[in-house]
């Protein structure tokens, strides 16, 4: 029976006490690598003043990648996030562990709670790549080099039929569940600082003839999950229908009595909702599409009796700019949208119980040089390596943003 302070979901609600919980929350992929032990690459000084800063903002929630795989070699033109936790299959980082107990510790202290995703549809962090490439399904020139979005899709899409890949993802993931934390004496499974274990962040089918070994691999995996670990949440880490090709196998990949709430993730770049960086002409285009996705995926979440969490959603700086001083006026208006619709589902007692923006870049700095891209030595961000560094990123110094995120955070009090 799962402690009565572990976040729990009833039918279209989280709640921790029986009380509901609503939470506006943070993306820090990153907070695992900062925790290591300072001498083998760490930062737990920044670690420790970033969790501070932000429980001061009202942020009870962050989103975190459990490890990364591979050995940071070139993928796809860029070099991933490393070190990674999963260095060969089998073989495994123990710094990275040390700062995963270290930062559940740390949260645990705050009243603070963590999602945590196994692994990563994309490169950034080796992902199902990785896993492919340790089995010869992708070779080492074609991973370095920046192959096409069709390659892509045709590589990746075959991970839910190679069994040796879902082999080692997997224990990956039992790996994680049997650890015992050596700064709290308790197992992952009863740690109360995890809200809720994701089996991959963005995990989709990519073709449609894989979308059946893509239902088939989730059902497996989650069951696994739970048989493991029943007292923590479980879920997917989709985008919603544009991941899962169709709303028809977003629904029933959440019908799954093993997952316990559903994710969406908006990208108006991405997607292409906006034709140019000055947003001016498009920018209630992108309200309009943000709020209709919304909508769309809670009235699924209505039928099948879950919660829906906006776990990833963010917009550049005004004129796509990196530097830290530069306003984001139309990044706050879009916030504020989403933020708006959370509280008026909390108002409604609706199926919407979180958001997590995209992302928090803390006290780092980017890098002032003309490539605005990661490279070694640089502070970590909120954006990935694959991205300009302080694109999508909300920075300590954003006072404007923090304003409206405390806020709302109070409103949801």
């Amino acid at each position: 029976m799962a402690q009565n302070n572990f976040v729990q979901q009833q039918h279209t609600r989280l709640v921790i006490n029986k009380k509901p919980y609503h939470f506006i929350g943070t993306n820090m992929w990153y907070a695992n690598l900062l925790a290591m032990p300072d001498n083998n690459g760490g930062d737990r000084k920044r670690l420790l003043k970033e969790l501070d800063f932000l429980k001061q903002q009202g942020i009870t929630n962050i989103r975190v990648l459990v490890g990364a795989q591979g050995q940071g070699k070139i993928v796809k033109g860029i070099q991933p996030v490393h070190p990674a936790l999963q260095i060969a299959p089998g073989k495994y980082n123990n710094d990275l562990m040390d700062g995963m107990d270290f930062l559940l510790q740390q949260l645990q202290k705050r009243k603070m709670y963590g999602v945590f995703f196994f692994s990563n549809n994309w490169e950034w962090s080796g992902g199902f790549l990785q896993y492919m490439n340790w089995h010869n399904k992708i070779d080492d020139t074609t991973m370095a080099r920046n192959f096409s979005w069709d390659e892509n899709r045709d590589i990746v899409s075959r991970f839910y039929s190679c069994d040796n890949c879902i082999e080692d993802y997997r224990g990956f993931v039992k790996m994680i569940l049997n650890h015992t934390n050596k700064l709290t004496g308790k197992k992952y499974i009863d740690e109360p600082g995890i809200m809720a274990w994701e089996i991959a962040n963005e995990p989709r089918p990519m073709r449609p003839f894989a979308i059946e070994a893509y239902k088939d691999f989730l059902v497996k995996t989650s069951a696994l999950v739970k048989s493991m670990d029943p007292n923590h949440l479980l879920t997917i880490g989709v985008e919603g229908y544009l991941g899962t090709e169709t709303m028809q196998v977003f629904e029933d990949i959440h019908k799954d009595k093993n997952v316990d709430y559903a994710t969406i993730h908006i990208w108006p770049k991405n997607w292409g909702w906006y034709k140019d960086s000055s947003f001016k002409d498009d920018f209630s285009t992108v309200v309009q599409k943000t709020t209709a996705y919304i909508n769309e995926h809670a009235i699924v979440m209505q039928k099948i009796d879950k919660p829906l969490v906006v776990e990833e959603f963010g917009l550049p700086r005004d004129n796509f700019s990196f530097a830290l001083n530069s306003p984001a006026t139309f990044r706050n208006k879009y916030y504020g949208s989403v933020f708006s619709i959370l509280n008026k589902s909390k108002k409604e007692n609706a199926v919407i119980a979180g958001v997590n923006f995209w992302a928090f870049g803390g006290y780092a700095k980017p890098p002032k040089n003309k490539d605005p891209f990661w490279k070694e030595g640089d502070d970590l961000t909120g954006d990935p390596p694959m991205e300009e560094q302080g694109l999508n990123s909300v920075f300590a110094g954003d006072s404007a943003t923090w304003k409206l995120i405390f806020k709302y955070a109070q409103l949801l009090k």
